[in-house]
């Protein structure tokens, strides 16, 4: 449904099911059949220019240099590849792309394969990354935090959570057991966004208390017709585990609108339980 709920934070450590299937390039094929098969889900093609395009001084008619799918699929295939070890949590740094290429090259040629010890060396690479990923990110968010609790009407509660006030709205604050309705926006500290409702043209249903404590917390203050913006801590997110699209320890911002509230209907007992008609003491 979303990228906020409470549940399904990934682990620290990748196991080596995972790992290898991070290492495996297919996925980026399986990317194209999925694309011609769902043209919505494909970008659409670029508008096409009715200016002819320029040519360089000199050249002769017909010589425009014709694409080169060896340095297109190439390219494309590093994205992808190197977009999937990105998800995993691994940085540039961190990485010794010379040893990558070798190893690369090897494996491509047929000269190595990859063994358990390997998948052990992985596994080592891609915790330690995550590790000093999630110490720095845990740094900034600390920093961003201490200024922007600092800023006219944000408000800091107890737990660290911050929020500001746009809309007030007006009724009664949903409890834990409630269902809401909303609509919500949500970014990284340097400003991506990694969920967003009003993108997928429909707003969110969901159990008060069935997302990450900052949401929770938020929504019991809130009241319908209110808009706010939530500055959430790592430790009221997904801390050091992250999520696919959100590095460890990211501090999230959300704007959210509180649609509606419903409380579910009683559950009425079972004929013949304790307090009830029927009952057995």
């Amino acid at each position: 449904m979303s990228l906020w709920t409470r549940n399904g934070a990934i682990a620290p450590a990748l196991p080596a099911r995972a790992v290898r299937a991070s290492l495996s390039i297919l996925a980026a094929a399986f990317m194209l059949p999925t694309l011609a098969a769902d043209p919505a889900a494909a970008p659409s093609p670029p508008a096409k220019s009715t200016a002819a395009p320029a040519k360089p001084a000199g050249a002769a008619p017909g010589a425009e240099k014709a694409p080169d799918p060896k340095s297109q699929g190439s390219y494309s295939l590093g994205l992808a590849f190197g977009s999937q070890l990105h998800n995993d949590g691994l940085t540039a740094e961190a990485l010794s792309f010379e040893r990558f290429n070798e190893g690369f090259k090897q494996a491509l040629s047929g000269k190595g394969h990859a063994e358990q010890a390997d998948i052990l060396h992985i596994q080592t690479l891609l915790a330690a990354s995550r590790v000093k990923l999630a110490d720095s990110n845990g740094a900034a968010a600390k920093k961003f935090l201490d200024a922007n609790g600092k800023q006219p009407g944000v408000t800091t509660t107890a737990s660290g959570l911050q929020y500001k006030v746009v809309t007030e709205g007006s009724g009664s604050s949903p409890k834990p057991t409630d269902e809401v309705k909303v609509h919500y926006r949500g970014t990284l500290l340097d400003g991506t966004e990694f969920d967003s409702s009003y993108k997928r043209g429909e707003p969110a249903t969901f159990p008060v208390g069935g997302v990450i404590k900052g949401w929770t917390e938020a929504l019991e203050m809130m009241k319908p017709g209110a808009k706010w913006q939530l500055f959430i801590p790592p430790d009221l997110a997904y801390g050091p585990s992250g999520r696919p699209g959100i590095p460890p320890n990211a501090l999230l911002k959300f704007d959210v609108e509180l649609i509606s509230v419903t409380t579910p209907p009683a559950t009425k007992p079972a004929p013949g339980a304790a307090g009830q008609p029927g009952a057995t003491h």
